[in-house]
């Protein structure tokens, strides 16, 4: 017999919780019920390697891509252990800005910019599977593609991301990041700059550095950490196990880092990414870097970062239909998992 009793008890306990962004103002959903299906929290990767002898980035040049814009040789330089070439199917392509147009109620303008991808030399070895001095290298070739082109005519936002796995877009199973130069400023770095903004107006501090504050005193939410750098899945949380990298002191621009900042990147990077590696069995993720405009002025309301989305789920009908995030593992339980 059913107990009604006990059942309309258990219906009567919240199985979600809306959080609300400290920056963007919107609010998420941490629905801790459907963290309990056990595919979300571990799901073994189907992807099968793409044959090293069919693949464009064993040898970019010789299957047809340009010539490397840099180019980072190995320990005898014999070969070449990074190169960033010009995308072979780009987004962007470069030339002179145009002027708006308008086609009906509609402005229109061309795809001016440039997109570059950056490849690591071996085929079968991903990030997280690469020793902190090469996956140093990778975070020195986003930095210095960023130079320079953060001053060329028509850029106005660089980005950088980076894709593994099918799930997360990635065409190729070789190792690769890109980049992006664009001329206009995208919705969400405006939204992150604005909502910034106004919180620096409020309270004359940083709104990142105020969470950063907090997640160091309740610690319940911090993956990682080194003198330089903290990973932390965030109390605002629209995926299950996300991750933010932040350098632990305030700065504003990723193109301002140092030598020793970017060992201690890669080293955090590394540890973060082996975490999801064996915890989750080896996800699907995006990563990219969410940085200050490229005008080089001072923002002492915002704050660099990396952000980590592994593919634990997919969209859905609500989420595409409200715009509220659903995430189906707290970020408390999701930094214990990748802490054990």
């Amino acid at each position: 017999m059913i107990n009604m009793a006990s059942r309309q008890k258990n219906r009567s306990e919240p199985v979600s919780e809306l959080r609300r962004d400290l920056v963007t103002g919107n609010w998420i959903v941490i629905a801790k019920a459907r963290g309990e299906r056990p595919h979300v929290a571990k799901r073994a990767k189907e992807d099968l390697e793409d044959p090293i002898v069919t693949c464009p980035f064993e040898d970019p040049q010789d299957s047809g891509n340009e010539k490397p814009v840099l180019i980072y040789k190995d320990k005898n330089n014999k070969d070449w252990s990074l190169q960033v070439i010009p995308n072979k199917y780009p987004a962007f392509s470069g030339g002179k800005c145009n002027v708006i147009t308008k086609i009906g109620p509609y402005s229109v303008r061309d795809g001016k910019g440039f997109h570059e991808v950056i490849i690591t030399r071996d085929h079968s070895k991903h990030l997280a599977l690469l020793p902190p001095d090469k996956i140093k290298e990778v975070f020195s070739a986003y930095k210095e593609r960023y130079l320079a082109l953060k001053d060329m005519e028509c850029v106005k936002y660089i980005s950088i991301f980076h894709n593994h796995g099918k799930r997360a877009g990635a065409s190729l199973t070789h190792p690769h990041s890109q980049l992006i130069a664009i001329p206009i400023s995208p919705p969400s770095a405006s939204r992150s700059l604005s909502g910034a903004a106004m919180f620096y107006k409020k309270h004359s501090k940083c709104v990142h550095c105020t969470m950063l504050d907090w997640e160091r005193e309740d610690k319940k939410r911090i993956v990682s950490e080194n003198s330089d750098f903290i990973a932390i899945c965030p109390f605002i949380s629209r995926g299950a196990y996300e991750i933010r990298i932040f350098p632990q002191k305030h700065s504003a621009h990723f193109q301002k880092i140092n030598e020793s900042e970017l060992a201690a990147l890669a080293k955090i990077f590394q540890d973060v990414l082996i975490r999801l590696y064996e915890k989750l069995q080896n996800p699907d993720y995006n990563f990219y870097l969410h940085t200050a405009p490229i005008d080089d002025r001072e923002y002492p309301q915002y704050h660099w970062h990396f952000e980590i989305h592994p593919k634990t789920e997919t969209s859905a009908g609500f989420e595409l239909g409200t715009g509220v995030e659903i995430s189906a593992v707290e970020p408390e339980r999701a930094a214990e998992v990748l802490r054990m």
